[in-house]
């Protein structure tokens, strides 16, 4: 078990080890599992950075990320500008469906909106956006439209997962058409992230609703 002072250290040396932000300033708050991360960072990379390395920290439950993307002068383009390195990344990853999608850029903000097939591809279109220079933030609003119409089965789910590396014993699966809902616990949020990973690899799936909790004790 660990203490919210003994959390709160752990937050801080996982971000902190980082690269990517050993030289940012970024408060972290504790409350029984509850993290909160505040402060300003030059990219909207090194915010994504900090959220996944609190993620990864045993005792996390719930992570509330209040980090904003402040761009240096030197570093801020226009929409126009960004809206144009989005193009050309979008050209040079042959996987990226760029026919499908349609981006909007307002004041540094990306949305991405659209269908593709499969997650995988919802994730490699936002990985092509979130490292560009000026990109504040994105809201990924593509939606999954599988090719392959399969019968979405429980117990194939439930297989994968017994498959992983993850403990899925207090993990429940329903199915309700296209659309998986995950129950139940875990004990940390690299599972909850893992197990629908995991799902969203089902053909024929259009949603997941990961209603996992965390469940984690603590030494108050």
């Amino acid at each position: 078990m660990k203490t919210n002072a003994e959390l709160q250290k752990d937050v801080q040396d996982a971000i902190q080890w980082e690269p990517l932000l050993y030289s940012t300033e970024i408060g972290v708050v504790v409350n029984n599992g509850i993290v909160s991360l505040t402060g300003n960072v030059d990219s909207y990379a090194k915010k994504l950075q900090a959220e996944h390395a609190a993620k990864n920290i045993t005792g996390v439950r719930v992570l509330v990320d209040d980090i904003k993307v402040k761009l240096p002068d030197p570093r801020s383009k226009t929409d126009v500008e960004i809206a144009g390195e989005i193009i050309a990344a979008f050209k040079a990853n042959s996987f990226i469906p760029e026919e499908k999608i349609t981006v909007k850029v307002e004041n540094g903000w990306v949305d991405l909106d659209g269908e593709v097939s499969w997650e995988y591809l919802r994730d490699i279109t936002e990985n092509a956006v979130k490292y560009l220079p000026g990109v504040k933030g994105i809201y990924n609003n593509i939606i999954i439209n599988p090719e392959v119409q399969n019968t979405v089965e429980k117990s194939d789910i439930e297989k994968a997962l017994d498959r992983s590396s993850i403990d899925n014993s207090e993990i429940n699966v329903s199915v309700s058409g296209t659309t998986v809902t995950l129950t139940g616990t875990v004990h940390t949020w690299h599972q909850k992230e893992e197990a629908e990973r995991i799902v969203w690899k089902t053909p024929g799936i259009q949603d997941v609703k990961n209603e996992l909790a965390v469940d984690y004790e603590y030494d108050l």
